[in-house]
């Protein structure tokens, strides 16, 4: 019979533990960069754009993330399209990750004073100038705490990438416990590993939403 260490069970766990953060930051980052776009269409003049966006927006916020994992894997395959489980984690995470930035990114933008919107009008600025040199920034203060926040979401969001068969922390610790019969010791060191790429983030949100408090009142 095979006998398992302590250090065995963790070195495998943290093994998979690259493929969590690698997915994460792909998911955030990609995610930010729709989300961006977005963005823009939400709060654009042209009606279209804004319904697009809203749309977008109310299905992925809408839905589970677990159904849209479905049907990436699982949905493309039925047109003959073989989509490898990371790739479709990855495109799932990405598109449900836009759909909150977005509307945490508009509520930002939004709390900017409208008398900035008509500052910067009075100086000749187009749409895009003011967005750019104007409310982009100021927005982005006020974006930083909520964003680092969601992403402590993103990091739990993949352990649910393990139903499409992508072999992350959480998927190895079902492979690990069938492995060694111990799942109290691993799902507890799982758990573990999950507090640790979770509270920094946590922890350094809730920071940086006091600095802004301070900051605000300060002005």
């Amino acid at each position: 019979m095979i006998t398992f260490t302590l250090w065995d069970i963790l070195r495998n766990l943290l093994l998979a533990t690259r493929w969590t953060i690698v997915l994460s930051v792909v998911s955030f980052v990609g995610g930010g960069m729709v989300g961006l776009g977005l963005l823009f269409l939400r709060i654009s003049r042209r009606k279209a754009a804004r319904a697009f966006a809203k749309y977008y927006i109310e299905l992925f916020q809408g839905t589970p993330l677990l159904m849209q994992l479905f049907i990436a894997f699982f949905g493309l395959g039925l047109f003959g399209i073989d989509v490898p489980a990371w790739l479709a984690a990855g495109l799932a995470l990405i598109l449900w990750s836009a759909a909150f930035l977005t509307e945490i990114w508009r509520g930002c933008v939004e709390a900017v004073a409208k008398g900035q919107w008509e500052a910067s009008a009075s100086l000749g600025m187009g749409r895009l100038q003011q967005m750019r040199y104007v409310i982009l920034p100021q927005a982005l203060r006020i974006a930083i705490p909520p964003t680092v926040g969601f992403s402590v979401q993103i990091v739990k969001g993949t352990a649910l990438t393990s139903i499409i068969g992508f072999v992350e922390l959480s998927k190895a610790g079902t492979v690990v416990t069938n492995a060694t019969f111990q799942p109290f010791t691993v799902y507890g060191l799982v758990a573990l590993i999950y507090f640790a790429l979770c509270w920094p983030l946590s922890k350094s949100s809730q920071i940086l939403e006091r600095k802004l408090n301070v900051a605000h009142r300060n002005h």
